[in-house]
């Protein structure tokens, strides 16, 4: 009897402590939640006091207002004048050009002007790009006016300054074509091969315009490279003028229809476009710039087509010239890095062959580094 009272009690006492551990793990299942599978809310680390205390941390509550920033208005640049334009003409001219006309004049001045003279003054000219019939035409004439009047030495210079002015040419209209009639605005087409710096030459002649207080609208019509078209946007910025600019890729004479109607619409004085890089070679885009000006005189007259040649080609810019006037009718050269090269006689041979005048420089980096031509103060720098 007494084993089996023992065998009760401690069956009764192993039940007892069974149950006890279950109650206990069920608290703990109930205190340890399984996560919630959430990860887009990061909580903010706890404090050195949420630590002390063991107190769940505070939410952050963030009470300031939410601040809206409004762009910053540009500032806007104040370009140079046309007349601060020309004195630096004439200085990056004679520093760059100057060894032309010194070499000329020294030359010029020598004692006796035998033929292997004349012969060195047409290896110059040639040399500086002036081209064989407008230097044959040269010299005979120096040959026959310092025969005639004598060769001092400073007789020797003005005779070659006025017979550069002369070839450089004084009867050539060299002004740009920026306004219209009827109330509509001008407009100037921009072309040129690749490289020869069309987008600059756009934003520079903005700049021009703003400096004689014209009103301007760019035509960004270079679709296919969306560095030209981010680039002609910089420049309307700097000068407050506005930039009309399609898709990339898009139609080029959509673009420029776009820009012009714009102009019509707000009575712009000149709206300025810029196309695609042409290489002479590609008839089918050489067609496409002729779309672009037919599309563009729906509305309003082009004004003015300035062909952007490199004063450094030599040759190769002048048969570029010839392929781009017979397309287009160019009405204006803009010979851009004049100032980096002593081939200035460029000037002489594009203007003989195509009969279009130079009518702006370029002469350095800077945003206000292009000029009107002027045929005195070219041949002055030439000369020093």
């Amino acid at each position: 009897m007494g084993d089996w009272l023992y065998l009760i009690i401690a069956i009764a006492v192993v039940g007892v402590l069974t149950l006890a551990g279950l109650l206990t793990s069920g608290r703990r299942r109930k205190e340890v939640q399984p996560p919630s599978g959430r990860t887009d809310v990061i909580a903010p680390p706890p404090t050195e006091t949420d630590v002390a205390t063991g107190a769940p941390p505070e939410p952050a509550v963030d009470t300031a207002e939410p601040v809206v920033e409004a762009p910053a208005a540009p500032t806007l640049e104040k370009p140079e004048s046309t007349a601060s334009r020309l004195v630096r003409l004439r200085q990056r001219l004679s520093r760059s050009q100057g060894g032309l006309g010194k070499g000329l004049l020294a030359l010029l001045s020598r004692e006796r002007l035998d033929e292997d003279t004349w012969e060195a003054i047409e290896d110059t000219l040639l040399t500086a790009d002036v081209g064989v019939a407008p230097t044959q035409a040269l010299v005979e004439r120096l040959r026959t006016r310092l025969r005639v009047e004598g060769g001092t030495a400073p007789d020797a210079r003005e005779v070659l300054r006025e017979e550069l002015i002369e070839l450089v040419g004084t009867d050539l209209d060299r002004r740009v074509q920026v306004t219209g009639t009827d109330g509509k605005p001008g407009v100037v087409l921009v072309v040129g091969v690749n490289g020869a710096g069309k987008t600059t030459t756009v934003g520079k002649i903005a700049r021009i315009l703003v400096a004689e207080d014209l009103s301007v609208t760019l035509g960004a019509a270079d679709t296919f490279r969306a560095a030209a078209v981010d680039q002609l946007a910089t420049w309307g910025e700097r000068v407050g003028v506005e930039v009309v600019r399609g898709p990339e890729g898009g139609d080029p004479a959509s673009v420029a229809f776009e820009a012009v109607k714009h102009g019509v619409d707000n009575g712009v004085d000149t709206v300025l476009v810029d196309t695609a890089g042409r290489l002479q070679n590609k008839a089918g885009l050489m067609d496409e710039l002729g779309k672009i000006k037919r599309v563009i005189e729906k509305q309003a007259d082009v004004t003015e087509v300035l062909l952007v040649l490199d004063a450094t080609t030599g040759q190769n810019g002048l048969i570029q010239a010839r392929v781009f006037s017979e397309i287009v009718d160019v009405t204006g050269i803009v010979l851009t890095k004049l100032d980096g090269s002593a081939k200035g006689g460029i000037v002489v041979q594009v203007q003989r062959e195509l009969g279009v005048p130079v009518k702006l420089v370029g002469l350095g980096e800077g945003p206000d580094d292009m000029a009107p031509f002027d045929a005195a103060a070219f041949v002055d720098a030439l000369l020093g």
